[in-house]
């Protein structure tokens, strides 16, 4: 009954298997390995994009301040949702690489709104010189709060950002429970929406640990390449990382693991609906569910085995009928049967 995150469920057994697979001789290091060939077409392949520049890197903080460092300069504002994991979970990274500012749009449902982002947007550059200047906006799908933007939403966005001169990053660390969710494809859901940039998760989805970084615009390439190397990102033995990729993109197996996971996550939301003491705060759509909860009930799971995030308090302690949210996670390998044993608690 673990559903704390995706990122604590186990490396798909494939993965581990291309691993050891490349565990074997000698390759050349940073990135000139064999397997990164094959994993570059991969990508672009995937994305239809045949140009596409395709990096890899360890982790999805990584993936976001590099990319967004290249997009923009030390006097730019970032704009991103209030909620974003740049803003919220990354140690100002995207900060630190760009020495830029993050301006935060405000939110509802952890998605921004083109009327509210066009706001914000006029709001800033209007001092010359004394002001930041307008930088790139980074668009979270799947959001923080387990939400998806639509196509037509990105597209709003995009275009919005298109208007002021502005490029648009997509942070995808689940990228593809947004895009099975969709029924749509990469190319659709990226720079056929205007992305330039997208960090192609797959740490979260079955895979050990790494991340692509697809940026559509060849001409920021070289850039990218130097802060990813300054920035100490650059593996020297790169083929673990391109191991685990080229099995991620393999048969489809990025596609299968997102379909479990939020095949998962259905089952256990239809599950919550009939309790009466808990409360969905949205819609889920992908594999993340967030719900209020009184303080006694959460205590009572945690205490019969359920793991999961307990997010505005301790619920040991204090009212134990005050209402706290929880954060539920679904990974690739959690099964009907463990779904199940959670309902049954909850209900019991």
């Amino acid at each position: 009954m673990f559903f704390s995150s995706d990122n604590a469920g186990p490396a798909h057994p494939k993965v581990i298997e291309a691993v050891m697979a490349a565990n074997t001789g000698y390759a050349p290091g940073y990135g000139a390995d064999a397997i990164m060939d094959t994993v570059r077409q991969q990508v672009r392949d995937v994305f239809e994009a045949p140009e596409a520049a395709v990096y890899l890197v360890i982790n999805g903080t990584s993936a976001n301040a590099l990319l967004l460092a290249t997009m923009s300069q030390p006097w730019d504002t970032i704009f991103c949702a209030d909620v974003a994991h740049i803003q919220e979970d990354e140690c100002n990274a995207p900060e630190f690489y760009s020495q830029a500012k993050l301006t935060l749009v405000p939110t509802d449902d952890a998605k921004m709104s083109p009327d509210v982002l066009r706001s914000k947007i006029e709001a800033e550059q209007n001092r010359g010189v004394h002001g930041p200047q307008r930088g790139p906006l980074s668009i979270t799908q799947v959001t923080e709060k387990g939400t998806i933007y639509t196509l037509d939403e990105i597209k709003a966005l995009t275009d919005i950002a298109s208007g002021f001169g502005m490029k648009t990053h997509m942070d995808g660390a689940r990228f593809a429970n947004a895009l099975v969710a969709l029924d749509c494809s990469p190319a659709e859901m990226t720079w056929k929406a205007g992305i330039d940039t997208v960090s192609f998760g797959g740490t979260k989805n079955g895979a050990m640990g790494v991340e692509a970084c697809v940026i559509f615009d060849p001409d920021l390439a070289w850039e990218f390449e130097l802060r990813r190397k300054r920035g100490g990102h650059l593996l020297s033995k790169h083929r673990f990382l391109s191991a685990q990729m080229q099995a991620y993109l393999t048969d489809g197996l990025w596609l299968d693991t997102a379909r479990a996971a939020n095949a998962r996550c259905a089952q256990l939301a239809e599950g919550l609906r009939g309790h009466n003491a808990l409360t969905l705060q949205y819609d889920p759509q992908a594999n993340i569910i967030f719900f209020d909860m009184p303080r006694s009930e959460h205590k009572r799971m945690l205490d019969g085995g359920a793991f999961y995030y307990v997010m505005n308090g301790d619920p040991n302690e204090g009212d134990p009928d005050a209402l706290l949210t929880g954060r539920l996670v679904t990974d690739w390998s959690m099964t009907e049967d463990g779904v199940q044993q959670f309902i049954k608690l909850l209900n019991g």
